[in-house]
């Protein structure tokens, strides 16, 4: 069996005539943290929205383990696939987003709950039980009776990274989970993933957070223009980036 967990050849996504990739190729293992970097609107997170069929990918594929994402293949075709069959391969993945995405009418415990109970056809009382240990692992016992807007945003988004796991994804894509936040509550939601990474959970993160990628990445990939132009080891790619690009964006950002 491959260690592959994740691999895109020659992914391009169009929206009308504006070409957002431009032929991605990517392999992440299992068990690997990979780091996505570049300026706004290189299609980072694009790319990641077609890892989990938000975006359905104008040419080439995207495999997940064994499947082709979003589809059926028979040979050498393929068939989209229908709503059910799409969410079940979906459930293997969980994605953080920068807004938290929470239903304010719910309460936090009911936020992480439902997935594995509608989705999974979990029994309640099992999913709850779960969702109470991801609260005390993502630093919130006690808050499952919560609501939303009783939590700050680093709280809601650690509610968020519960709720992704809850669904006990084989990887988590992480939509620049802290951008949305407060500078003083940014640390609370890195250490959660730190955490998370260390654990050996396969993820990939599309981040301004250098530091973050400097300590916690097995590999960073620079993305411009809808390509990945540079790959490597955070110490290559960060302390000595060969393509001017990259070059570029760290003497903007460090």
């Amino acid at each position: 069996m491959t260690n592959i967990l994740v691999r895109a050849e020659q992914v391009h996504k169009s929206f009308g005539t504006l070409d957002v990739l431009k032929g991605i190729d990517l392999e992440v293992a299992r068990g690997e943290v990979v780091c996505l970097l570049g300026a706004s609107g290189s299609g980072k997170s694009t790319f990641l929205r077609c890892i989990n069929h938000l975006e359905t990918v104008s040419q080439g594929r995207i495999w997940f383990g064994d499947e082709v994402v979003g589809y059926h293949q028979v040979e050498d075709r393929l068939y989209e696939l229908n709503d059910k069959a799409a969410a079940r391969q979906r459930s293997r993945i969980g994605m953080v987003f920068q807004r938290f995405n929470l239903f304010p009418h719910r309460t936090v415990l009911e936020n992480i709950i439902e997935g594995p109970v509608l989705v999974k056809k979990e029994k309640p009382s099992e999913a709850k039980k779960y969702a109470l240990q991801l609260l005390e692992r993502v630093g919130l016992a006690g808050r499952d009776s919560s609501y939303p807007k009783q939590l700050s945003g680093g709280q809601q988004q650690r509610v968020a990274i519960a709720r992704a796991l809850a669904m006990r994804p084989d990887l988590m894509l992480f939509d620049e989970p802290t951008s949305a936040l407060d500078p003083e509550l940014v640390g609370e939601v890195l250490d959660v993933m730190k955490d998370l990474a260390s654990s050996g959970l396969t993820m990939v993160v599309v981040t301004h957070e250098i530091g973050f990628a400097r300590e916690v990445a097995d590999r960073v990939a620079f993305v411009h223009d809808g390509r990945i132009v540079e790959i490597g080891p955070p110490h290559e790619v960060l302390d000595n980036p060969k393509n001017e690009k990259t070059r570029a964006f760290l003497s903007r950002v460090l």
